[in-house]
Order: structure tokens, then sequence, then C-alpha cells
């Protein structure tokens, strides 16, 4: 046999070889990362993934389930029309994914001087919209929502805005106790009107109100504004933590951006035992479709703790 033939067929062999081995390595393969669901429950946010998606917010679930999220959050749910929020819900069963929390307003009436006042009012909005609430959660499948008590009535002591507080929120949780809801208090940082900023004060209020349905939303980004001392706050008000939310400080985006270890923070809420949903309510620190391919990653990265 000529040299020349004999390598070509040498070479046919090799290749026929390589291609069968890649072949059965393909099937032994593990699962790609990318779709691998994550060490914690990660919960995303309409638009997060616009442009790898698309602009519907069912595509963007999906892809969002695509690369290993089990769970969404919808600030606004409560304006959605009762068709798109049962859409939802029911594309959330069909891929045994969660619906996080949605914020319990009917007219942004939670930035408002409002439940601090003890005026009737305000509960009575409050009381109208848990009502509302209720219906939202069976068409969406939510469990969590959350309530923000509105600004400081500066006219009245802390003292009694509290008491204010603590009988509208356990009026509130009347409503929502027969159905398995809770409503998760959220303590921010976005200006010195809120009465609600500190984790301490969000304890002592779901204390005094004493339901399984009012529990504390602790949104690190807020906290570490606030008061920082992450990891040690969250053991000490634990038992009254019901849902967490993530952003890095500052500027509010995915892990890995600012000055916060969330691979450390991760890790240590994975070695509570907690099993709920961290809402990622933050900004993304790149544009378009590279910026939330980052973000993933970022997402990947911090969750690499074990």
């Amino acid at each position: 046999m000529k040299r020349r033939n004999f390598v070509q067929q040498l070479s046919l062999a090799g290749a026929s070889l390589l291609t069968a081995s890649a072949a059965t390595a393909s099937r032994q393969q593990p699962i790609p990362a990318a779709d691998k669901p994550f060490n914690l429950n990660y919960a995303t946010h309409d638009g997060m993934f616009k442009n790898s998606a698309g602009a519907d917010f069912i595509d963007q679930i999906k892809f969002a389930y695509d690369h290993g999220f089990r769970s969404i959050e919808d600030n606004g749910m409560m304006a959605r029309t009762p068709e798109l929020q049962k859409k939802i819900g029911d594309t959330l069963q069909k891929l045994g994914m969660n619906m996080g929390v949605f914020v319990v307003t009917s007219d942004n009436w939670h930035w408002k001087t409002s439940l601090t006042t003890g005026k009737q009012e305000w509960i009575d909005k409050m009381m109208n919209d848990c009502k509302i609430a209720v219906e939202v959660a069976k068409r969406c499948g939510a469990k969590w929502m959350t309530v923000v008590p509105g600004n400081y009535e500066r006219s009245l002591s802390p003292e009694l805005q509290t008491v204010n507080v603590i009988a509208a929120l356990r009026k509130a949780s009347a409503v929502l106790e027969p159905h398995g809801l809770v409503m998760v208090l959220e303590m921010l940082s976005d200006n010195p009107d809120l009465f609600l900023r500190h984790s301490d004060q969000g304890y002592m209020i779901c204390k005094a109100v004493n339901s399984p349905s009012c529990k504390m939303l602790f949104d690190m980004y807020h906290m570490q504004r606030n008061e920082g001392d992450i990891i040690n706050n969250l053991d000490r008000w634990w038992e009254e933590i019901g849902y967490l939310q993530i952003g890095n400080n500052p500027g509010r985006n995915e892990p890995g951006t600012g000055e916060m270890n969330y691979k450390n923070i991760f890790k240590h809420i994975h070695g509570k035992g907690y099993k709920g949903i961290l809402g990622m309510e933050h900004g993304i620190s790149q544009k378009g479709q590279e910026g939330e391919t980052a973000l993933i990653k970022a997402y990947r990265d911090a969750d690499s703790f074990l």
C-alpha cells in the first residue's frame, strides 16, 4: 500500500473513533451548569432577561428556567389583569417554579404617610387591598407579599406610630392567615421619611403582631446601607425573617459588583437550612444581552459555595 493511501485510511479510522468517542462523551457529560438549578432559590424580575428572551414576561420566565432559576418576583402583580396573573401562575406551575413577592397596594399608598397615623381611612385601604391580594395570590400561586407601612408621621411619637402600625398589621394578618399567606415587612433605605428602616424595628413589630402571616423581608441591599453587619443580623432576627432579597452596594446591582461578599452570605444562608426564595431585586451593571449573560455568571460564581 502506498504511504499516502495508508495515511489517508489511518486518518479516516481515527476520525471515526473520535466521532464515536465524542458521542459517548456527550451522552455521559453532566448537565451543563447553565441548566442546573442553583443551590439557593433565586427569583428573577420582569425585564431582567428582556434582551435575551424578548419583552414578553412569560418568555423571560421560560428563559430563566432554562438557565437554572426556579422563582420569580413581580412587585406590580396587583396591577396586572386577572388573565395575565393566571397565565403567569399557570406557567410557573407547569415549570415547577415558585412565585415570590408582590407588593400589596392598589394606588401606591405605601409611599404615603399612612398606617403610622392610625387613621381608619388607611386601615380600610389596606384591608381592602389585602382582600384583593388574596385573590391575586390564588391566580399567580403566590404565598408572600410585601407590605410597607408608609412614611413617618411627625406629629406623633415613634412609640404611638409603632402601636398604630402593629394594630393595622394585626387586622391585615387576620385576613391573610386563613389562606396561608404571609405579608413580609420591608425595611427600606430610600429616604429618611420612611417609618420602617431597621431590622430590630421590624423584628419588634413582627413579635408584637404575633402571627405566622406577618414576617420580615430582609433586603440585604437596604440593610447594608442602613446598618451593615449582614450575617450577624440575619442570625439575630432569623426566627422572624420570612423572605430575603439581594442587591449589592453601592449601585444596587448583581453579586460581585460592590462591597458585599455574596458568596459568603449565600453560604451562610444555605448553612442555616433556608429553603425559601431570595429575590433578585436589583439592576444589571452591564447593558444588553452581554450584561444578562454576565448576570447569570455572577450568580453562578456567588452560588458556587459548596
